[in-house]
């Protein structure tokens, strides 16, 4: 499977796809329809007595919607590839022994823009079977939840581990699913958080070993030559940090990162 070249094209359809995703969930189709296409509506808030039952569903949409809004970052994190990769990266930093380099602005972001480069095939799924037919007015808002979830749940499904799904089966106490697409998704999205916590901590295990070879090799030499007040952390990050660039590790990581989730 190869991956599209990200451009602003279609950085465009990826910001669409997860704005659609936390619009739709609000509930706010019959108002988005009607607003001016001139420019920007106006958001006005007012206490008084409701309009009967229409002004009572309107009121109740827009606290689903800043409800959903204060989970997306959660959403965000937990149904993507971003838990894998800014794991794995604590991981590298942490065994590396550079303390705060990169910094953890420097991670977050490149596990964002590794996880957009990742999911690019999944938001382009969603603004074309979904967004798009959605905005023109094609399919109601419930057809269009239905169709942006199935490749989330299709993405979801390929990572997660038959035991994490069986177990929250079980946990669950449903009928258990005759066909992978038949898994609903309340027993899907933890198992494959499980999953990708599991596989994080074994990428992060394989990385910490080179590293820690280094550490034990440079306290050994330091102790044989009786130089037991020096930290041997102190000595050994500046051969780890050789070992790493002249290993190419960055690309290593980041592409053994990218390969797992689509090779």
């Amino acid at each position: 499977m190869s991956l599209p070249r990200i451009t602003k094209a279609n950085a465009a359809v990826w910001v669409a796809a997860l704005g659609f995703l936390i619009l739709v969930a609000g509930g706010l189709a019959g108002t988005a329809a009607a607003a001016p296409t001139g420019g920007v509506p106006a958001i006005s808030i007012q206490v008084g007595e409701g309009g009967g039952p229409q002004g009572t569903s309107l009121a109740i949409q827009i606290v689903i919607l800043l409800t959903v809004l204060s989970l997306a970052p959660a959403i965000f994190v937990m149904v993507t590839s971003f838990t894998r990769i800014v794991i794995v990266l604590a991981f590298l930093r942490q065994a590396l022994g550079t303390q705060q380099v990169p910094p953890n602005q420097v991670l977050i972001g490149l596990a964002m823009f590794l996880t957009f480069f990742i999911m690019a095939p999944v938001w382009e799924r969603i603004q074309t079977d979904a967004l798009g037919p959605y905005l023109a007015q094609q399919i109601s808002q419930e057809e269009a939840l239905n169709r942006a979830a199935k490749p989330l749940q299709q993405f979801m499904l390929k990572q997660a581990r038959e035991k994490d799904l069986a177990l929250f089966v079980r946990i669950a106490k449903v009928e258990a699913p005759q066909a992978p697409e038949n898994v609903p998704l309340r027993v899907l999205v933890p198992a494959y958080i499980v999953g990708e916590l599991r596989t994080a901590f074994q990428i992060g295990f394989l990385i910490s070993i080179p590293f820690l070879i280094v550490d034990m090799v440079v306290a050994s030499v330091l102790m044989s030559m009786g130089m037991m007040l020096l930290p041997p952390v102190l000595v050994s990050i500046p051969f780890k940090l050789v070992l790493f660039v002249l290993a190419d590790g960055w690309a290593l990581v980041v592409g053994s990162l990218v390969g797992s989730f689509v090779g």
